[in-house]
Order: C-alpha cells, then sequence, then structure tokens
C-alpha cells in the first residue's frame, strides 16, 4: 500500500479527526518515510479535499460540513437515478451477477474497514452505472463519489448506517432484476436521500 493509500485510509478511519492540524516532519516519521513521499501524498490529498492548508507549512483534516453534505446527496439523487436508468435496458445477468458478488462479499466480511466499505460501495454501483454508456455524466457522478468518500467511513461507523444501506443495495439489485427500472430508480434515490438526510441531522 503507497503512503497516498494508508493515509487516505487513516483518515477515513478516522485515526486524525477532522481539525486536527499535520505537519510532514510528524507525517514522515509516524509513517517511516522520507519527506518527499509526505509531501506529494499531501498534496494529492489535497486536491481531493481529504486535506487544506492550515498556516504556512501545514495541513489540517477539514471538519466536517452539512451544508456539503447536503449538496452532495441533492446532487446525487436527481443523476445517479438517471444514469442507472439510462444503464438498465444494456444490464444482462453477467452485470448482474457481478453486482450481486460485490454485495455479497460485503456481506461475508462483517469488519471491513471504512475505506474498504466505500470503494465496495462505489464498486457496487459503478457495475451497474457503466452500461449506460454515457462517460461524462459517469464522470460526474464519480466525482461526487470522491466528495462523499471522507463522509462513508464516519457514518458506516458513527450511524451504524452499513446494514441498512446493504439491504437497500439488495432490494434496488432484486428490481433491476425484474426489469423494473422505475421501482429501482426510486429505491436509488430514497437509498441517497435518506442516507444524506441522516448525515445532514448528525452532523448538524
Amino acid at each position: 500500500m503507497s503512503l497516498y493509500q494508508q493515509l487516505k485510509a487513516d483518515l477515513q478511519s478516522g485515526r486524525f479527526p477532522p481539525g486536527t492540524v499535520l505537519k510532514q516532519t510528524e507525517l514522515a516519521e509516524q509513517y517511516g518515510v522520507s519527506r518527499i513521499p509526505v509531501r506529494d501524498a499531501i498534496q494529492r490529498l489535497k486536491n481531493e479535499g481529504w486535506l487544506t492548508d492550515h498556516g504556512k507549512r501545514g495541513v489540517a483534516v477539514p471538519r466536517f460540513d452539512p451544508l456539503e453534505v447536503e449538496d452532495i446527496y441533492l446532487m446525487r439523487m436527481r443523476l445517479e437515478p438517471l444514469l442507472q436508468t439510462l444503464a438498465a435496458p444494456k444490464l444482462n445477468a453477467e452485470i448482474l451477477g457481478r453486482a450481486r458478488d460485490i454485495l455479497d462479499g460485503m456481506e461475508e466480511e462483517k469488519t471491513l474497514p471504512a475505506s474498504e466499505i466505500g470503494a465496495l460501495n462505489w464498486q457496487f454501483h459503478t457495475c451497474l452505472y457503466r452500461a449506460a454508456g454515457r462517460p461524462t455524466l459517469f464522470a460526474t457522478v464519480e466525482q461526487l463519489h470522491r466528495q462523499c468518500e471522507r463522509y462513508i467511513g464516519y457514518q458506516s461507523r458513527s450511524l451504524d448506517y452499513q446494514h441498512t444501506s446493504q439491504r437497500e443495495h439488495y432490494a434496488l439489485l432484486e428490481a433491476l432484476q425484474r426489469g423494473d427500472t422505475e421501482e429501482a430508480a426510486e429505491i436509488l434515490e430514497q437509498h441517497i436521500a435518506a442516507a444524506g438526510r441522516a448525515l445532514v441531522k448528525h452532523l448538524s
């Protein structure tokens, strides 16, 4: 695992809570590396919104922002059902089988770290969305997922939301397998909205 991946996983797992100030020299010592990979990892994480500048030489873990969460879920609950609906006619048994394998794998492993929960959650939706063949729309949705990555682990830990999320994922998949595109879109919209509202309420 690269330093970037390790530091990102540690941020998502809550090792460095929101508001924590980090210095390159201290991180280099903690991870047993030189300052160059630390600098590169920090810059990449800053570009992705995981870290923000603090003072002249430090960075800080951004505090959770309820307004940011609300904006993200409002956009997701409109764009993702659209993308899924466009993909639905092209979904076949192989694609739906891969999506179910991802969910089953998550069910079998009950102690997944936050970083893996976020990655597998996105893999599940990606498996369905890519079939739409809409690269511009997909790229926009993918960027929104990147923005909410740092909230997913917090939500799973603090709100114990993973069980609810999995139940909704299975319901969504079953609707797609029945060919009920409209119900699948409604399930997805409510899935995103309910999680977003719960997190906004908790952060507020």
